[in-house]
């Protein structure tokens, strides 16, 4: 950045990678005039871990466990999606019942990302009470998750085909009754935060995108709503059974930090309605495709070469995956998540490129914390939504 010779007192800090307020390892390397900010740069790639090399080079069913690191907070969409992919090339169908399995994995998965989100925003912007509150109803997913997949965090849940275990016996049960106990806690969040002269104090006209704008800068989810876009990929795509139930788009038009906190909570909403419309209207039948394990199986597997010849347990036989290219995507919590798949008439993708949300959002941070106080960085950065392990991959 070239100064001006009047600019000369400006001072450089930095933000991060360990600020608490910084949801991960992010640096941001902010230019001051005084409480101004002049510039900001963003500096990632302190949790790379080579996620897209490592696909590369195993099966869908051995990189399942690897992918709830990308987003650790919303789950089961990177397995939804590392799935949703090789069914597509494959042309593979979904029993009825796996569908509606996934739809209320998903949503509560959603909430569970929401909450998590709710919570740090608040504390980053000097609210501590709502991050104590988000715990509760978040440990009450995860023991749902838990009773269905044996995980709470890191399921391994999503097959090809369908998912891993049917629902256990009285687990839609107890998630009914998480819906209607979680509709009285999300009262209670509206009441503590959304009227409070503070937080609105903080909040509103802060970061402000224009529709526009957001589409120009590849926004997606939360982010793209806020600005007055009703775009949500679960409306646009048909994907899995969402147009079987009843829900709407939830979207602001003011495009600051207010209208995405509003967008968020009400999503939560809608995801209630969603569970509950999927639990009870949930069909019988398989839970998971098994012809698909009779067909599409790597011919000659190279487990069988020269080099493998000692490993004393040959994997089960993995798919074998069509030469052609696709892009998958769905509607995570934070935006879309998509997936860029090449096949290659082998067991292994010959490119496998992760679309994240979180990475593409925040491109547009520089520009929203020009010319705002620092104290702004902290609420517009928390208004976005990040995760570090899918950011850096």
């Amino acid at each position: 950045m070239n100064l001006s010779a009047t600019e000369k007192d400006l001072m450089i800090v930095n933000m991060g990678p360990h600020h608490p307020s910084m949801h991960g390892v992010l640096r941001l390397i902010v230019t001051l005039d005084g409480e101004d900010v002049v510039d900001c740069e963003p500096i990632l790639g302190y949790l790379h871990r080579g996620m897209e090399k490592i696909a590369e080079n195993r099966t869908i069913i051995q990189y399942l466990p690897y992918v709830t690191r990308w987003d650790y907070l919303a789950t089961m969409f990177t397995e939804a999606i590392t799935v949703n992919g090789p069914e597509q090339l494959g042309n593979i169908q979904v029993p009825k019942r796996a569908s509606y399995i996934r739809v209320i994995m998903l949503e509560l998965s959603r909430i569970a990302s929401h909450l998590l989100w709710l919570g740090p925003f608040m504390a980053d912007i000097g609210a501590q009470t709502p991050f104590f509150y988000i715990f509760r109803e978040r440990e009450l997913v995860y023991d749902l998750f838990e009773a269905a997949t044996g995980m709470r965090m890191m399921h391994n849940y999503f097959r090809i085909g369908g998912v891993a275990a049917d629902l256990p016996y009285g687990w839609i049960d107890k998630c009914l009754d998480f819906c209607d106990y979680f509709l009285t806690g999300i009262v209670e969040y509206q009441k503590l935060i959304t009227r409070n002269p503070i937080f609105l104090e903080r909040v509103e006209g802060v970061g402000v995108i224009g529709g526009e704008e957001a589409i120009n800068w590849g926004l997606s989810g939360p982010m793209l709503r806020a600005s007055g876009i009703k775009w949500d990929l679960r409306k646009v795509d048909h994907y899995e059974c969402y147009d079987e139930f009843d829900w709407e788009i939830q979207w602001q038009k003011e495009g600051d930090s207010l209208a995405r906190y509003l967008v968020r909570i009400s999503e939560m909403t809608e995801s209630i309605k969603i569970i509950q419309q999927a639990l009870e209207g949930i069909p019988g039948g398989p839970y998971e495709n098994l012809e698909i394990r009779c067909f599409d199986r790597e011919r000659d597997p190279e487990w069988n070469d020269f080099e493998y010849r000692f490993i004393s347990k040959k994997p089960s036989p993995t798919f074998e995956l069509p030469r052609q290219e696709l892009y998958a995507r769905m509607e995570a919590p934070k935006g879309e998540l998509g997936i860029f798949l090449i096949g290659d008439q082998s067991g292994f993708p010959w490119r496998w490129k992760i679309r994240p949300p979180g990475f593409i959002n925040l491109q547009i941070l520089p520009q929203l914390v020009k010319r705002m106080k620092l104290a702004d960085i902290m609420t517009i950065l928390g208004s976005i939504d990040i995760i570090m392990g899918e950011v850096d991959r």
